[in-house]
C-alpha cells in the first residue's frame, strides 16, 4: 500500500472531487463528556430539596458589580523584569516520591450520595441507605472501596497471593525488563499501525492526524500482546496509546461467548470518565461495549451494566472489588487484558492493598499495561503486578515538562500571607482572565475561594471531594464548554485530566513534592500549545520549590504583583467576610437538615421492612475494619516520613521541629528529679548503643551520615564539664599537669563511663553523709549518758 495513501471514511465514487475534503474540514468531535454519567445538579437538588452554592451568591450578590481594578494598577503586575532566577534541571531520574500536599485531605465520604428507595406495598424491592465511600486520596482525597462489613480472606487465599509475591525480592532490572529493540517513535499514519478501518475511520473523525511519539511505539507492540510499562510527558495521548490496541484486538474475539475481557483501572472517578468517554468514541463505529464503574452513581445500574458482559470496564479499584464479591454472576475469569492509568499513584500505599486484590483475582495468562507520566522506577512495586518480561517505552525522555510550558513564581512575602488570597484575586483579575486551574491545599481552602471568586462576579467552578458525583462531573462540564473562566480544584484534577484550551495553571498551594508540581502544570501546554504555570512561594517555601523545579529541569521566572490592586482586594474580601460566613453557615445547617432526613427515612425503612432488610447476604470486604485502619496509618506514616527523609525541607518544617523540641525541653524541666535522671539514662542507654553499632560500620567499612546533636545533649555535654572543672581544685592544672588534663579532656569518655562516675560520686557522698551522720548520734548518745542525772531518782522523804 502507497504510504501516502489516505483513508477517507466517508468517500465515494460518485461524490465530486472537493467533497471529502471539504467533509474532512468539518468540527473534529470532543473525545470528552461529562454531563452524561450522572443527573443534573438542578434536579439532584430538587431531590434534596437544598439550593446551589451559584444560588446563594446570586442572592447575596444582588446589586453589586464586579470589581474593577484601575488601569495605573497592572504596571508591575504582569511583568518578570526584577528577581529574576533559573534553576537548571538534573539529567538523572526522578525520585520516586509519594504524591500528597502537606495540607492532606481527610478521609470524607459525606459528599457521595446516599440513595433511598421507600418501599411500599407492591413488589418494589427496597434498598438501603447506603453511604458510597469511593473516591480519591490526596487528594488521594477519599479512601477506596465501599463501606461495610470486611472478612479475612481464607488460607487458600493467602497461599496464592504469597505465590506472586515471592518474586518481589531484589530483581535485577537488566533481567526483569524486555529489551526494547526495534520499538519505532515515528509514524506518518494511523494506517502505519495496522488499525482497522473502524478505528482509523474514529480518529479521523476526533480530529487525530497523525501517531504521537508514545502511540506509535506503543500500539505495535501492544498487539503481540507484550507486557508494557509506558512513560510520556503529560499531554502526549496515552489514553489512545492503550485504548486503540485493545479495540483492535477486541475486533477479533468470539462474539457468541459475551465475557468481560480488558479491565482499565484509575485513580480517580473523573479520570474514568474520561477514559470511558475516550474508548465510546474511539469505537463507535463498532459493536464493542464499554461500561463505567466508579463511586457516587447507582450501585444497582452499575450491576446490571455488568451482568451485561461488557467488553469492558473501566472502573476504580474499591467499585470494582465491591461489585466482583458482592454481585451475583460478576467475575473477572476471562480477563484478557489489564491497563493501569495513572500507575505510580495505584501502586502507593493508597491503593496497593486493592490493586494486589484485583491482580489476585485476574487470571495469570494476561497481558499488563503500565502508563503514567511519572512512572515509579521501583521494581519490587512492578514485580507484585505479575508482568512477564514488560517492555519499557519512554517517548521523550529528557523531556519531564512541556517544552512549550511557561513557568513563574509569585513570591509571597511573611508580612503578606495573610493577603495571599488578594493577590491570587487581583492576579485573576488583570491577567489571567480565562481558562485558568487553581489548585488548593485542602477542600475547605478550594470552597472558600470558590464564594470569593462568585461574590466578585467572576465565574468559577470548584472540584472537590466534598461534592457529589454529578456536581464534579458538571464543574468539569462548565469549565470544558468555557461557561466557566476558572476550575478551583484539588489534586483530584491533577492527574490525566485533559480539557482543550487551558491556558494558565496556578499552584495557590505550593506542592510538596516532583511528582505534584508536574502532573498539577501539566494540564496546561498540552499537545504543543503554549501555556502559563504560576506559583504561589511563601518565605517558608521557597526553597522547597527550588529543589522541585531543579530535580524537574524547570527554569522558574519571578512575577512582581503590584501593591495597589493587592490592597484593593484585601478590602473587598475583608468586606466580604460576613456574607462568606453566612453562606458558609447556611451551607451547614442544610448539611445537618440532611442528614436528619436520611437518619429518619432509613429508621422508617427498618421499620416497616426489618425482616426483609436483614434476610438480603451483608456486603463484604476483603480485609477487615481493622487491617482497613492499620494500611491507613501505614500511608499516612508513610507520607509524613516521604517528606522528612526526602532530603528537601521546608522553613515551616524545621521551625516546627525547633518548637517540638522546646516543648520537650520545657517538660523535662519540670519533671522531678528521679524521673528526669530516669530519661537522661534512657537516652543514653540509647545513645551507647548507636554509638556501638556506628563504630562496628566503621569498622566493617561502611559509611554512615552523622547525626546531629540536639540542644538538649548540648546543653547535658556544657553542664557536665563545667561540673567537671568546679570540683577540680585552684591549683590543679599547672605545668605539664595541665598539659595533661587538656589531652584528658580532649579524649572525652562515652556516656556509660560518665553516668558511672557521677554515680559512684553519688553514692560516696551518700555513705560519707550517713557515717558522719551516724557518728554524731553515737556522740550524742553517750554525752547524754555520761551527764544524766542522778537526783531526780532520790525518794523524797
Amino acid at each position: 500500500m502507497d504510504p501516502s495513501f489516505r483513508f477517507d471514511p466517508d468517500g465515494s465514487d460518485d461524490e465530486a472531487p472537493g467533497a471529502p475534503s471539504a467533509r474532512r474540514k468539518a468540527p473534529a468531535q470532543s473525545p470528552w463528556e461529562f454531563s452524561t454519567y450522572a443527573e443534573s445538579v438542578a434536579a439532584e437538588h430538587a431531590r434534596r430539596r437544598t439550593t446551589s452554592i451559584d444560588e446563594k451568591i446570586s442572592q447575596l450578590s444582588k446589586g453589586r458589580g464586579k470589581p474593577v481594578l484601575s488601569d495605573d494598577s497592572e504596571s508591575g503586575s504582569g511583568e518578570e523584569d526584577s528577581d529574576e532566577e533559573e534553576v537548571e534541571g538534573e539529567s538523572g531520574d526522578e525520585e520516586d516520591e509519594l504524591e500528597k500536599s502537606e495540607d492532606e485531605e481527610e478521609v470524607e465520604g459525606s459528599g457521595d450520595e446516599e440513595e433511598e428507595e421507600v418501599e411500599g406495598s407492591g413488589d418494589e424491592e427496597e434498598e438501603e441507605v447506603e453511604g458510597e465511600g469511593e473516591g480519591e486520596d490526596e487528594g488521594v482525597e477519599e479512601e477506596e472501596g465501599e463501606q461495610g462489613e470486611k472478612e479475612e480472606e481464607g488460607a487458600d487465599e493467602e497461599e496464592d497471593t504469597a505465590e506472586q509475591d515471592g518474586a518481589s525480592n531484589t530483581v535485577d532490572p537488566s533481567k526483569f525488563f524486555a529489551p526494547s529493540e526495534g520499538a519505532s517513535f515515528h509514524a506518518n499514519s494511523f494506517l502505519e499501525l495496522n488499525l482497522s478501518r473502524p478505528l482509523v475511520r474514529a480518529c479521523e473523525a476526533l480530529g487525530y492526524q497523525k501517531p504521537t511519539p508514545i502511540q506509535a511505539a506503543c500500539i505495535p507492540l501492544a498487539l503481540t500482546g507484550r507486557d508494557i510499562c509506558g512513560s510520556a510527558i503529560t499531554g502526549s495521548g496515552k489514553t489512545a496509546a492503550f485504548s486503540l490496541p485493545v479495540l483492535e484486538r477486541l475486533l477479533f474475539r468470539p462474539k457468541r461467548v459475551p465475557a468481560i475481557r480488558v479491565l482499565i483501572l484509575t485513580p480517580t472517578r473523573e479520570l474514568a470518565a474520561q477514559v470511558h468517554s475516550m474508548i465510546e468514541k474511539l469505537a463507535q463505529f463498532t459493536d464493542i461495549r464499554c461500561c463505567l464503574i466508579v463511586g457516587g452513581l447507582s450501585t444497582k445500574v452499575q450491576e446490571v451494566a455488568l451482568r451485561s458482559m461488557p467488553d469492558i470496564v473501566v472502573a476504580t479499584p474499591g467499585r470494582i472489588i465491591d461489585h466482583v464479591r458482592n454481585s451475583l454472576s460478576v467475575g473477572l475469569e476471562d480477563l484478557a487484558v489489564v491497563i493501569l492509568d495513572e500507575a505510580d499513584r495505584l501502586l502507593e500505599l493508597g491503593f496497593s492493598a486493592e490493586i494486589q486484590e484485583l491482580i489476585r483475582m485476574c487470571p495469570k495468562r494476561r497481558q499488563t499495561m503500565l502508563f503514567s507520566a511519572t512512572m515509579t522506577e521501583e521494581i519490587d512495586e512492578l514485580v507484585k503486578l505479575s508482568l512477564n518480561k514488560p517492555v519499557r517505552l519512554e517517548a521523550d525522555p529528557s523531556l519531564k515538562r512541556p517544552a512549550t510550558l511557561t513557568e513563574e513564581f509569585v513570591r509571597i512575602r511573611r508580612a503578606r500571607e495573610s493577603n495571599q488570597e488578594a493577590v491570587l484575586l487581583a492576579l485573576c483579575l488583570k491577567t489571567f482572565k480565562q481558562n485558568v486551574i487553581i489548585f488548593s491545599g485542602t477542600k475547605q481552602s478550594a470552597h472558600r475561594l470558590k464564594i470569593i471568586f462568585g461574590l466578585n462576579g467572576m465565574k468559577a467552578a470548584e472540584l472537590h471531594g466534598n461534592l457529589t458525583q454529578a456536581q464534579r462531573l458538571e464543574a468539569l462540564e462548565l469549565f470544558k464548554k468555557q461557561e466557566a473562566d476558572f476550575l478551583i480544584a484539588t489534586d483530584v484534577a491533577a492527574r490525566g485530566i485533559d480539557i482543550v484550551g487551558v491556558r494558565t495553571v496556578i499552584n495557590f498551594a505550593c506542592p510538596r513534592d516532583v511528582k505534584t508540581y508536574l502532573h498539577r502544570v501539566g494540564r496546561t501546554a498540552r499537545a504543543g500549545r503554549e501555556g502559563y504555570a504560576v506559583t504561589f512561594v511563601t518565605d517558608d517555601d521557597r526553597s522547597l520549590l527550588k529543589a522541585i523545579a531543579k530535580k524537574a529541569g524547570s527554569q522558574l521566572k519571578s512575577r512582581i504583583v503590584a501593591e495597589k490592586p493587592v490592597a484593593d482586594c484585601a478590602k473587598l474580601i475583608e468586606q466580604l467576610e460576613d456574607q462568606i460566613s453566612t453562606i458558609i453557615r447556611e451551607e451547614r445547617e442544610e448539611m445537618m437538615v440532611r442528614k436528619a432526613e436520611m437518619e429518619l427515612a432509613k429508621a422508617e425503612n427498618m421499620m416497616a421492612h426489618k425482616d426483609d432488610i436483614y434476610s438480603r447476604p451483608k456486603r463484604t470486604w476483603f480485609t477487615t475494619e481493622r487491617e482497613k485502619m492499620l494500611l491507613a496509618k501505614a500511608a499516612k506514616d508513610c507520607l509524613d516520613q516521604g517528606r522528612t527523609t526526602s532530603g528537601v525541607i521546608s522553613a515551616k518544617q524545621a521551625e516546627d521541629l525547633r518548637l517540638q523540641e522546646k516543648r520537650r525541653r520545657e517538660h523535662e524541666k519540670n519533671l522531678p528529679r528521679k524521673k528526669r535522671r530516669r530519661l537522661e539514662a534512657q537516652r543514653e542507654m540509647l545513645e551507647d548503643d548507636e554509638d556501638d553499632e556506628e563504630a562496628k560500620e566503621n569498622s566493617k567499612g561502611g559509611k554512615k551520615a552523622k547525626k546531629g546533636q540536639s540542644l538538649v545533649d548540648v546543653a547535658y555535654h556544657k553542664a557536665k564539664s563545667m561540673k567537671a572543672t568546679s570540683r577540680r581544685g585552684p591549683g590543679a592544672g599547672k605545668g605539664k599537669n595541665e598539659k595533661n588534663s587538656r589531652q584528658h579532656s580532649e579524649k572525652a569518655p562515652s556516656r556509660q563511663e560518665e553516668m558511672h562516675d557521677l554515680f559512684q560520686n553519688d553514692m560516696s557522698e551518700w555513705k560519707q553523709g550517713r557515717a558522719l551522720k551516724k557518728n554524731n548520734n553515737f556522740a550524742r548518745k553517750k554525752a547524754k549518758n555520761a551527764f544524766k542525772s542522778k537526783a531526780r531518782y532520790k525518794r523524797r522523804k
